[in-house]
């Protein structure tokens, strides 16, 4: 599949990827990291004005460097209305009526509840807009509305300790694509070296790609999903993944991810600043929990486990395998277009069975355009499997 970038409205700095390979990711990261301005505000300090976040009375930063400028007009994303929304509990459906129906209504109502609590704070996450054409110094995007609690673990920070702890266990490895949403980052990583055979898993089975047999090509590799957001959408992860050779399907194993939530203690009002030691003990203690988990992950031992789990289940045939996937999807919460996109490629693939329905959800998930979308479908490959043997 061909690397695609997603243009933001606000170009302050680019936050889309899709496919993309390690080295486009790290430059996309590294152009954010210089724009990203954290700061801890009471919500004296915040209010609307014409649907954008205005920060006024934050003292500015002065460093070797120069001066950080926090006060000025945030244009909000759509995470950072859901951060709005549920900090000052405003339902997330009227607020997003207000924002394209009547914006004076959408600044009142969240003044107003700022109002009711002058001394609460909440860390802002920006992205400055210094040098943005159109964009006045000091604006920018407003990215997230977290607690003043929030502990800060940036994608390009977190990429890097993970890469380290790949690194240190000595498993032959190579990064084979890369998403980054508003939301969350994803680092798919893959290891040919383990990699086993699953003819019973994948007989009959056929890409909805190039028409390859699995029957000629059975072989899973052993691999993981690195993730990460920096808004507030989930916490660090490392999530096994089985990755079927012959169409790339992915099959993520939820139950088994590791995870470092993003929770600290209050932190001063103003700009945000690790220090180095906090932030040194926190990437080790990533490095060192991530190496643990690829050893873990890319073990045969472990590949070998999953797929005999899974075997028992796909093999079940489907009597009536369009009701099938409608039972699956409704059990799983799928919508129509997905389910419709499921089912041609469940037909294309060719195997009427449970195995065919899990297949047929992963090979779904690569189409998809939205990251987020695609990694929350892949993570449903499994359940998948297990709704649709139970049905039959």
């Amino acid at each position: 599949m061909t690397q695609q970038f997603a243009e933001r409205a606000v170009n302050v700095a680019p936050t889309g990827a899709r496919n993309a390979d390690l080295s486009d990711l790290v430059r996309i990261l590294e152009d954010g990291h210089h724009r990203k301005l954290d700061v801890i505000a009471p919500a004296s300090a915040l209010r609307m004005q014409e649907g954008n976040v205005r920060v006024d009375g934050v003292e500015s930063q002065i460093t070797s460097t120069g001066v950080t400028r926090v006060d000025g007009i945030y244009r909000p994303t759509a995470v950072a209305d859901e951060g709005i929304s549920e900090k000052l509990r405003i339902p997330l459906a009227y607020l997003r009526r207000m924002r394209a129906e009547n914006v004076p209504l959408l600044d009142e109502n969240v003044n107003a509840w700022l109002r009711e609590e002058p001394g609460r704070r909440f860390m802002l996450r920006a992205f400055r807009g210094d040098d943005v054409p159109g964009m006045a110094p000091g604006d920018g995007v407003a990215r997230a509305l977290l607690s003043d609690s929030y502990k800060r673990m940036d994608n390009l920070d977190m990429l890097l300790a993970a890469l380290d702890g790949v690194k240190q266990s000595g498993h032959p490895t190579r990064v084979t694509g890369c998403d980054l949403t508003d939301r969350r980052m994803y680092v798919r990583v893959e290891s040919e070296a383990v990699a086993i055979q699953a003819r019973s898993l994948l007989r009959g089975y056929r890409s909805p790609f190039d028409g390859r047999s699995g029957d000629e090509l059975p072989m899973i590799s052993a691999g993981f999903v690195i993730s990460n957001s920096e808004v507030g959408s989930g916490a660090y992860t490392i999530t096994p993944r089985a990755v079927i050779q012959v169409c790339r399907n992915g099959l993520t194993m939820a139950k088994d991810v590791m995870r470092a939530v993003h929770l600290g203690g209050k932190q001063d009002e103003g700009v945000v600043n690790w220090s180095g030691k906090t932030q040194q003990k926190t990437l080790e203690l990533i490095t060192s929990k991530t190496s643990d988990a690829v050893r873990t992950f890319l073990s045969r031992e472990y590949v070998e486990a999953k797929v005999y789990e899974m075997e028992a289940a796909a093999g079940k045939a489907l009597e009536e395998p369009t009701k099938a996937i409608e039972h699956v999807t409704k059990a799983l919460s799928i919508g129509t277009e997905a389910k419709d996109m499921i089912l041609a490629h469940f037909i294309r693939g060719g195997q009427m069975t449970a195995g065919g329905v899990m297949q047929a959800v992963t090979s779904t998930a690569q189409t998809l355009t939205d990251a987020d979308q695609a990694a929350a479908l892949e993570a449903l490959a499994v359940p998948a499997l297990t709704a649709a043997a139970a049905h039959g």
